[in-house]
C-alpha cells in the first residue's frame, strides 16, 4: 500500500543546515537554524539545568508514568511564569507537551474539535511549521498582513484590517514576542488595539509563546499575552522551554486553555488530558521537571534568570553591532530595525536571488525569505556578514 504514497516537500530549513555542512569553505557562516548559540558557535546546557540535572540524577527514584497533563507541579510553575497573577490558576488548563510545536498541534486539534469549520488567521509572515501543521491537518488558514518589507516593520494597519474580517469561530494566531520569522513586534497600545478589535469580532486568540526572556526581559516579553489572557473571555497558549532553558532535545512545552469563566477550566483540562491521550499519551518528563526543579528552588531560578539575562543582552549587543557596521558602510541608516527588532531573528527584506548570492559568493547562510538567525553571530562574524550585505547590494 505504501506506493500510493506521494514525496512530501523537504524542510526548507533542514536542507539548509545539509548544504552548510557540505560546505568546505571555513569562512562560512550559519545563520538559518533557529538555535541559540555562544560566541563559540556552541549551544551551552545552562547552568541551573546543569546543578538541577545532577540533582535529579540523586534524588529521582521512578520512571513511571505522570499524569496525562504531566506532572502538575509543571503545570503550575509555567503559568505562573508566563501569565504572572494575571489571571486566576482555576482559570487555566494546562498540559505538557513534547515541545512548543505540540502544544501548538494539540492547541489545533483542540479548536477543531470544538469548531469543525474553524478558520486560522495566520501573521504573513510566520513560522513555516504553523502553515504546515495547519495544512497536514486540512484547517483552513487566512494569511493576515503582517510585515511591512519597505519599513521592516509591523504593517498594523492592514493586520487590524485583515484581522476585522474575523468572525466568532475563527481563531487568530499570535506571537507573544520576538516573531519569528521577522523579529518584528507590536507595541502595547497596539497590543491593546488588537484585543479590542477581538472582543468586537468575537474571534478566540490563539498565542504561540516560544521566546520569552529573549526579547526585552521574561515579564516585559510576557506582558502582551497576560493582557491578551486577562482580557478576552477565552484564549490558548501555547509556550515552550526550547530557547529559554536551553533544552532543545528534551521536547518540553506546555498548552493552557483559559477562561475568564471558572467553571469552564474542567471541561477545558479533560479536553486536553483526551487530547494527550489520543496522540501520544502521557508527555515526557525530564525537561519538565528541570524546568519545575529551577522554577521553584530560589538559587536556580535566580541563576538561571542571570544566564538568561546574559543571552538576551549578548543578542541585543550583536543586533547594535551589527546595525551600526551597515550603516559605517552604507553610510545610511536603513539597516536600522536590525537594532530595534527582538528575538533570534530579523528579517532582512531582501529577495531570495539575493540570499542566494549571499550563500554562493559569501558562504553566508540564511533562509531564502532573509531571516537571518542574530545569534549564529559573533562579534568577529558581525563585520564579514556586514560586508557582504553590502558587496550583493541589499
Amino acid at each position: 500500500m505504501f506506493e500510493t504514497l506521494k514525496e512530501q516537500p523537504a524542510d526548507k530549513i533542514l536542507m539548509l543546515m545539509q548544504a552548510f555542512k557540505e560546505d568546505p569553505r571555513d569562512t562560512k557562516i550559519d545563520l538559518g537554524v533557529g538555535v541559540y548559540k555562544d560566541a563559540s558557535g556552541n549551544t551551552p546546557i545552562m547552568r541551573a539545568i546543569k546543578a538541577a540535572e545532577q540533582q535529579l540524577w540523586n534524588s529521582e527514584q521512578t520512571k513511571a508514568y505522570t499524569g496525562l497533563a504531566g506532572d502538575p507541579a509543571f503545570g503550575d510553575a509555567m503559568v505562573a511564569l508566563v501569565l504572572g497573577d494575571t489571571v486566576p490558576r482555576a482559570n487555566v488548563a494546562a498540559a505538557a507537551t513534547p515541545g512548543g510545536t505540540g502544544a501548538v498541534r494539540q492547541g489545533f486539534d483542540m479548536v477543531r474539535q470544538a469548531n469543525p469549520d474553524v478558520r486560522v488567521f495566520v501573521s504573513n509572515p510566520t513560522w513555516p511549521n504553523h502553515l504546515s501543521i495547519l495544512k497536514h491537518m486540512g484547517i483552513p488558514m487566512v494569511p493576515y498582513r503582517y510585515f511591512d518589507e519597505d519599513t521592516r516593520g509591523v504593517d498594523f494597519d492592514g493586520m487590524m484590517a485583515d484581522l476585522a474580517q474575523a468572525k466568532k469561530g475563527d481563531v487568530v494566531l499570535l506571537h507573544g514576542c520576538c516573531h519569528n520569522p521577522t523579529g518584528a513586534n507590536l507595541n502595547l497600545a497596539q497590543w491593546n488595539e488588537v484585543v479590542a478589535l477581538l472582543l468586537k469580532t468575537g474571534a478566540t486568540p490563539m498565542i504561540d509563546i516560544a521566546y520569552q526572556g529573549f526579547g526585552d526581559g521574561l515579564d516585559a516579553d510576557a506582558e502582551a499575552t497576560r493582557l491578551v489572557a486577562s482580557s478576552v473571555p477565552e484564549c490558548l497558549i501555547a509556550a515552550s522551554c526550547s530557547k529559554n532553558f536551553g533544552i532543545y532535545r528534551e521536547r518540553t512545552g506546555l498548552l493552557m486553555a483559559v477562561s475568564q469563566d471558572a467553571s469552564a477550566q474542567k471541561l477545558n483540562q479533560g479536553t486536553l488530558n483526551y487530547l494527550n491521550r489520543q496522540n501520544f499519551s502521557f508527555p515526557p518528563d525530564h525537561g519538565a521537571r528541570l524546568v519545575t526543579m529551577v522554577l521553584t528552588d530560589d538559587a536556580l531560578r535566580a541563576d538561571w534568570s542571570a544566564e538568561l539575562e546574559e543571552v538576551r543582552n549578548s543578542m541585543l549587543g550583536l543586533r547594535e553591532q551589527l546595525a551600526s557596521e551597515l550603516q559605517r558602510l552604507s553610510g545610511s541608516d536603513r539597516f536600522g530595525f536590525i537594532a530595534q527588532h527582538r528575538g533570534m531573528f530579523s528579517r532582512l527584506g531582501t529577495t531570495p536571488e539575493m540570499v542566494e548570492k549571499l550563500r554562493a559568493d559569501h558562504g553566508i547562510y540564511m533562509v531564502g525569505d532573509s531571516r537571518l538567525n542574530i545569534a549564529g553571530l559573533n562579534k568577529t562574524t558581525v563585520p564579514i556578514l556586514a560586508k557582504a550585505i553590502i558587496d550583493v547590494g541589499i
